[in-house]
């Protein structure tokens, strides 16, 4: 359990080694359009939560410029500095946020993201979207790679790209001798694209991490809606039209929340922990995970997904589940 716990996985070929788990960091916005879905957390509370992760064995955080236009780096940068961490003792990512931009504010934006964040560096920098820019991929991956040469930053990812832009990206990067770490997609047991749409076979070729975001499905795989169904009306109205939660969802899914109910209590375990410990377990070393964290105990939660060790025939059972329920 303990060797499971401490064991560390690399972002891409960049030697920078993270934690299986790490945190994202949405939920610390308290601004802009990220706060019609998340309430606003007093930095007391995200200073516990931080606090909590790294307790827990996590050691990187995911945030981005868009996530209330540098609150969420705020945030984070006060909650590792009153956790006691050190720069350099905790792997921080961030995003650039390409909507409606050229690449040109890549370069022109990193001073913001680095005061976000002082006095933690920029272990990762993404490009937050395929899509959006005035700018063409390569363009923007050009950008990313000037960043690592001035060392302004250690190394380059992007979200949300397919797995054709991910070959530009790759391409672009090791002309100049950079690899690419991460692609940031959505992957759970309920969202498994990356199988069918070239973007795992892609990562797994030229040896990209594939940094999972949405783990739990928005909560749906925790199994708390399928308990207690009159939750789902307390969302707030723009996180329940995202999620799409309906009875009749619900029902479809409950097979799965059954079966990870079954696995949870073998390992006395969190439904969501089973969940998240199939997410690192299935894909090999290929995924890591960023669930948020509203409340101290997710993060807590969270981190103890690390010491559930599933078997070979859990984990498939939780497959064959996963596809059943999602056609």
């Amino acid at each position: 359990m303990y060797a499971r716990l401490m064991s560390t996985r690399e972002l891409g070929h960049t030697g920078i080694h993270v934690s299986p788990i790490g945190l994202g960091t949405m939920q610390f916005s308290g601004a802009g359009l990220i706060s019609a879905f998340f309430a606003p957390l007093p930095q007391s509370q995200v200073d516990v939560i931080v606090k909590t992760a790294i307790d827990g064995g996590i050691n990187w955080f995911d945030t981005a410029e868009m996530y209330g236009g540098g609150n969420s780096e705020r945030g984070l940068s006060s909650g590792l500095e009153h956790a006691g961490i050190k720069p350099g003792d905790a792997t921080v990512a961030t995003k650039w946020a390409p909507l409606l931009r050229t690449a040109k504010s890549i370069e022109r934006t990193i001073g913001d993201r680095e005061s976000a964040l002082d006095p933690f560096p920029i272990d990762l920098h993404q490009i937050h979207m395929g899509y959006g820019s005035f700018s063409p991929v390569r363009t923007e991956v050009q950008a990313m790679a000037r960043l690592v040469e001035a060392c302004d930053i250690r190394s380059v990812g992007v979200s949300n790209f397919s797995a054709r832009q991910m070959e530009i990206a790759h391409e672009t990067l090791a002309a100049r001798g950079i690899p690419l770490a991460t692609n940031q997609v959505q992957i759970n047991l309920l969202h498994r694209k990356i199988e069918t749409n070239g973007v795992l076979e892609t990562a797994r070729r030229l040896g990209v991490t594939l940094i999972a975001y949405s783990p739990l499905a928005s909560g749906m795989l925790t199994g708390k809606f399928h308990d207690d169904r009159s939750l789902v009306a307390k969302m707030p109205r723009a996180r329940r039209l995202m999620t799409g939660f309906t009875d009749k969802k619900l029902d479809r899914t409950a097979p799965l929340i059954d079966g990870l109910r079954e696995i949870a209590a073998a390992h006395q375990a969190s439904i969501s922990q089973v969940a998240l410990a199939w997410l690192i377990t299935y894909y090999g070393d290929t995924v890591v995970a960023i669930p948020g964290a509203s409340k101290p105990h997710h993060a807590e939660e969270a981190a103890g997904a690390m010491n559930v060790t599933l078997s070979a025939q859990e984990t498939q059972r939780l497959a064959d589940l996963s596809t059943a329920v999602t056609g």
